[in-house]
């Protein structure tokens, strides 16, 4: 009797427990998808609509108004459509969210984002809506004829922008929504101090010639340029960007669009190791290990500071925004480059800055309300206004070439608040350099890959300020370390990017016919069991 109860009771728990894989395995493989989305003939105005807006400001109020304004202003327009705002400070949390509400179907209906991102987004079924079909849509799709406000066409988007939301299936994702690069902001007073001249062109060797040369001190232990106790003479903002950029001025490998990961290279390693070189005389820095570079600069503690273009309010003695009180902050003068490369002939900036995706729902006629917004967002009111917050430019030739825009840019130096002199050259380096700017493969990983790239770099600064100087055979453990972390290794073998999350994976599969072949023979051992026992009773 007690072996038939154990029997029983092995019965029971291992139906339990497939019950509970196979609940999980259906909320991550299609139990929660949801329908492809299909274009309605129309959209039903009759109809009132709830729809959820996920945006970043970098707590810049300006920015945060000019959400606000164009809420109210395209619900005037369309008074059945109510958009709630929901604001993040980081894009980083905008993604996590997302991932988490996957599952339970209750995803923004339009968000800030990244192609990185979106990618990943991707791999839940029907999670994203194609654009193709809306955007050429006769009535509300861009410039439609039904549209209640003047939106740009197709062809007024910058394609070089429009590219980057260009997927390998052959489908828009997102729009683009304002675009930045990075550039080198300079203290060209203490720069000239030491004896230098600002060229037009930084390559990498004055980039650190000029870092070791400042870190000569006084008998007083202070340093000679700055009189100052503490310098770090370069940080640099995202080390991500770093890698990227000067692998691609090496024309060295990084990924391919099928998400091949090729960044453990040669020249990833001589990049390391001379990263590693000026780590460990102090001449270089990162973000991450020593906060943030405008701070730094302001103080006179940096001189060199590689940020976002949209970070330019922020730079300077006389930044507008600033994270430090007045009296820390010392008189320079502040110059505009664009980022260091190898020679001058192999100038490459990334492009980057948020685009907007529209996600799936139930409603095809909710995702139709959701897109007249996301359309609104690259209207002239929103791309002029939102371009004069930061050194972001806008992504339309529409709002690039209008009478306001243009007018801003003429006005550069007026003030120190909307005219300040850095931003707006910010702006203008940038579409100076539209032909010299980038993008990186997207596919599903590729968020991970950009991750690697700087923790590369961090690891390598973060151990030389340790007092462990990076030898080759430490950047190869960097290397290994750095697959298992982020999961590179998976990626080159079975490819992510193409994974496909409606069908349970083969791994699922074979469990499950094993619980099949597990139950069979328990169901045989159990009547045999049995009838052991009825003729052992007669």
């Amino acid at each position: 009797m007690r072996k038939t109860l154990r029997v029983s009771a092995m019965l029971l728990t291992l139906v339990l427990l497939s019950l509970s894989l196979l609940t999980f395995l259906s909320s991550c493989h299609g139990a929660q998808s949801l329908p492809a989305f299909e274009i309605p003939a129309s959209f039903d105005a009759s109809r009132t609509y709830e729809i959820s807006f996920w945006a970043k400001n970098d707590t810049n109020k300006t920015q945060t108004d000019i959400y606000r304004k164009a809420i109210d202003d395209f619900m005037a327009l369309y008074p059945n459509i109510r958009v709630n705002l929901r604001l993040y400070t980081d894009y980083g949390k905008i993604y996590n969210d997302v991932i988490t509400n996957i599952p339970t179907k209750t995803t923004p209906n339009v968000c800030i984002t990244y192609p990185d991102h979106i990618a990943t987004y991707m791999t839940g079924n029907n999670v994203m809506v194609p654009l193709n079909g809306l955007m050429e849509n006769g009535s509300f799709g861009l410039h439609g004829g039904d549209l209640r406000f003047d939106g740009p066409s197709k062809e007024e988007i910058f394609p070089q922008f429009l590219q980057e939301c260009l997927f390998p299936d052959g489908n828009y994702y997102a729009l683009p929504f304002m675009r930045s690069t990075e550039a080198c902001y300079i203290n060209k007073t203490f720069v000239e101090k030491m004896g230098f001249e600002v060229p037009d062109v930084l390559t990498w060797d004055f980039i650190w010639e000029v870092s070791e040369a400042a870190m000569k001190k006084n008998e007083d232990g202070k340093y000679a340029v700055s009189g100052t106790t503490a310098m770090i003479p370069f940080i640099y903002k995202s080390t991500d960007n770093m890698m990227i950029q000067m692998l691609k001025q090496l024309d060295a490998p990084f990924s391919t669009s099928a998400g091949d990961v090729l960044i453990f290279n040669d020249q990833t390693r001589e990049v390391l190791r001379t990263i590693s070189e000026h780590a460990r005389s102090g001449a270089f820095s990162t973000f991450k290990i020593s906060s943030y570079p405008a701070n730094s600069m302001n103080r006179g503690e940096c001189i060199l500071a590689v940020d976002s273009t949209a970070g330019a309010t922020w730079m300077g003695a006389d930044a507008p925004l600033t994270h430090i009180p007045d009296e820390e902050k010392v008189e320079f003068e502040t110059v505009l480059r664009p980022v260091p490369c190898f020679s001058e002939d192999r100038l490459k900036m990334i492009s980057q800055g948020p685009s907007v995706c529209l996600l799936n729902k139930e409603d095809p006629q909710e995702v139709v309300a959701s897109w007249l917004f996301m359309q609104y967002l690259l209207s002239n009111d929103v791309q002029v206004a939102y371009s004069q917050t930061e050194g972001y430019v806008p992504v339309t030739s529409k709002a690039q070439y209008s009478d306001e825009y243009q007018d801003y840019l003429s006005r550069e130096g007026e003030d120190l608040d909307k005219h300040y002199y850095l931003k707006i050259q910010a702006s203008k380096l940038l579409l100076a350099h539209l032909d010299d700017t980038f993008i990186t493969p997207v596919f599903n990983g590729s968020a991970s890959l950009r991750n690697a790239a700087g923790d590369l770099i961090e690891n390598v600064v973060a151990s030389e300020q340790r007092g462990h100087p990076v030898e080759d055979k430490d950047i190869e453990t960097i290397f290994v370390n750095m697959r298992k972390l982020h999961h590179l290794d998976q990626m080159q073998v079975t490819g992510l990017q193409k994974q496909d999350f409606g069908a349970l994976p083969p791994a699922a599969v074979v469990l499950f016919a094993g619980l099949g072949v597990a139950w069979a023979g328990i169901a045989v051992y159990y009547f045999v069991r049995k009838k052991k026992e009825k003729d052992a009773k007669k």
